[in-house]
């Protein structure tokens, strides 16, 4: 049960709780009317609201409180205080636990072998790539569609086993006369030849034996290949 505090001059009660408040508690007084406390020593006031203040102190002791409820003063208003020490305490600090001894972190070393193991990885990637792959081939010059069509043309008639020679002869010289006289090689050799200059005519021979190969090589006419590749020859120098 909540304990009344009695007054020297007045009839005045008041309630308090925690009933038997400690050292640094927080200790509400309730009044009857709306109450005024007069400062003291060694107490504070925490809150006032009307007829309720919020006090507390740091002192092991009783303290004495005094103040105006309505218009009635009082004096000698004892709040009693318990101290958290237990009775004759001697006050010796209670003795320290032992430290308690942690593990070495091994998470560090793992993470610092796994990165010198991704380096070594690295190392040996980048060494094994310059050891076995092979320098790039060295770029050919750009030949001219002149250069180009003579080298073929050559090339050909120096490899009599070519099984195809006229039809790969005719269409080098569609590509020629594609790349230089802007002929599609879209174009059929009926389409192309009506097409072709006066000094372009040799290239009819070429393309007529190439078709006669193509479409018809049992047919395909003796004609003498180094002849008419020799004269073929005239185009790329006729352009040059």
């Amino acid at each position: 049960m909540t304990p009344l505090l009695a007054f020297v001059f007045v009839a005045v009660t008041a309630s308090i709780q925690p009933a038997a408040p400690k050292v640094g508690d927080l200790i509400t007084l309730e009044f009857a009317e709306s109450v005024t406390l007069d400062p003291a020593a060694d107490v504070e006031v925490v809150s006032r609201e009307g007829k309720r203040v919020v006090v507390r102190t740091f002192q092991p002791k009783p303290f004495v409180l005094s103040g105006s409820v309505g218009k009635e003063r009082f004096e000698n208003l004892i709040v009693p205080v318990k101290s958290v020490l237990a009775p004759n305490d001697p006050m010796t600090p209670a003795p320290l636990a032992p430290p308690v001894s942690m593990p070495y972190p091994r998470a560090p070393f793992i993470a610092i072998a796994l990165a010198a193991v991704a380096a070594l990885a690295a190392w040996a990637a980048v060494w094994w790539r310059a050891k076995h792959v092979s320098a790039p081939a060295a770029v050919q010059p750009l030949l001219s569609p002149e250069e180009r069509f003579r080298n073929a043309v050559l090339a050909l008639r120096n490899h009599g086993a070519h099984p195809r020679r006229w039809a790969a002869l005719a269409d080098e010289t569609r590509a020629f006369l594609a790349a230089t006289r802007h002929l599609g090689t879209e174009l059929t050799t009926s389409e192309l030849v009506p097409r072709l200059a006066e000094q372009d005519r040799i290239a009819e021979d070429i393309l007529r034996h190439g078709d006669y190969e193509k479409f018809a090589p049992a047919g395909t006419p003796q004609a003498e290949f180094e002849e008419v590749a020799q004269r073929a020859l005239a185009l790329a120098e006729a352009r040059a």
